[in-house]
């Protein structure tokens, strides 16, 4: 990457740190398939097909969002640091709050009902 004149090389602290919430969100990512892919194959007796399909699936629909949307997040915040101007607020985090949360009551429902 070339550095442009209204850029400067952040602190490296910030950089790495922005590396650090880059990879968090991989890593979230992965534990969500790995959690979809488990719910599916390895729970036969929670609830039934359909409601462990949904549940699976909403595990994996949400690991894709966010590693779709990880490196433009990591990109738009290291830009920012480079420019000088204000860290660009992220509309996925109440995006990931609210699927996180259907996925618990989705996965509690399915615990209580067998």
């Amino acid at each position: 990457m070339t550095e442009r004149d209204d850029e400067t090389e952040p602190d490296y602290r910030f950089t790495l740190a922005n590396e650090r919430t880059f990879l968090a969100w991989i890593r979230t990512s992965l534990g969500l398939v790995a959690g979809g892919v488990a719910v599916h194959q390895l729970l036969p007796g929670l609830g039934n097909e359909p409601a462990r399909s949904l549940l699976a699936n909403l595990c994996i629909g949400l690991a894709a969002l966010l590693s779709a949307l990880a490196y433009p997040r990591w990109w738009r915040i290291q830009r920012a640091m480079r420019r000088g101007g204000r860290l660009p607020r992220s509309p996925l985090l109440p995006v990931v709050s609210a699927v996180v949360l259907v996925i618990t009551l989705v996965a509690a429902i399915l615990v209580v009902t067998g």
